[in-house]
C-alpha cells in the first residue's frame, strides 16, 4: 500500500495555544509529508508493497532501516494527530480504562506522572507510549520511530518528544511541553477505541 498523508482532523489553529498552527504547518506538512515521500520511494522493490502499513512495519524493523525509518515515522504520525484534540485531555477517562489504568498502573495521578517522566527521559528523538503488552496497560518509551508495534505490543497513546514536536511553542522546555500536552490535548475517546481493539 501506497503511503498518503492524512487530512488533519482539526484546523491548524485548533490546538492553540497548548500546539501552534506553526508547529502543526512544519510537524504535519513538512516532517509527517517527507516520511510519506521518502517512504514510498524506499517502498518500491523492497517486497513490502502489497502489505499493510503495521506489516510493513514490524516486517521492515531490523532488516531494512531507511524504510522502517519512515514507515515507523508515518505509523506513529498517523495516530499521533487523531491522539489530540481541542479541549482535550482532563481526568475523566472512559470507564473502561480507567479501571485498567487503576490495575495496572496504579492510577491517574500515576499514570500521568511515569508517562510524562517516560517521555522527559527518553534521550534525544523518541516517543513516550501508554501500550497493551501481555493483558496489561504499560508506560514505556522508544528511540526514534520505534514503538510497541516492534517490541510485542499495541500502541494505545503515544507522545512524540522530538524537538520538531514542541521547540517552537516551548524551546528546549520539553517538560512543560508533555504537561501541556497530556493535560489539554489528549483525545481519550480514541485511546479508549484502540484500547476495545487491542483487547479482541
Amino acid at each position: 500500500m501506497a503511503f498518503e498523508l492524512p487530512e488533519l482532523p482539526y484546523a491548524k489553529d485548533a490546538l492553540a495555544p497548548y500546539m501552534s498552527a506553526e508547529t502543526l504547518e512544519f510537524h504535519h506538512d513538512k516532517h509527517h509529508q517527507a516520511y510519506v515521500t521518502k517512504g514510498n520511494e524506499l517502498l518500491a522493490g523492497s517486497g513490502l508493497e502489497g502489505k499493510s502499513l503495521e506489516e510493513i512495519v514490524q516486517q521492515s524493523h531490523g532488516k531494512n532501516q531507511a524504510l522502517f525509518n519512515n514507515a515507523g515515522q508515518h505509523f506513529n504520525h498517523i495516530h499521533f494527530w487523531q491522539w489530540m484534540k481541542p479541549n482535550g485531555g482532563g481526568k475523566s477517562l472512559p470507564g473502561k480504562l480507567q479501571a485498567a489504568v487503576d490495575s495496572d498502573l496504579g492510577g491517574f495521578d500515576k499514570f500521568r506522572s511515569d508517562f510524562i517522566a517516560a517521555g522527559v527521559g527518553q534521550f534525544g528523538s523518541g516517543w513516550a507510549w501508554l501500550s497493551w503488552k501481555d493483558g496489561k496497560l504499560a508506560i514505556e518509551k522508544t528511540p526514534n520511530g520505534e514503538s510497541p508495534l516492534v517490541t510485542g505490543g499495541k500502541p494505545l497513546l503515544g507522545v512524540d518528544v522530538w524537538e520538531h514536536s514542541y521547540y517552537i511553542d516551548y524551546r528546549n522546555a520539553r517538560p512543560k511541553y508533555l504537561e501541556a500536552w497530556f493535560d489539554n490535548l489528549v483525545n481519550w475517546e480514541h485511546v479508549e477505541q484502540l484500547f476495545d481493539q487491542a483487547q479482541k
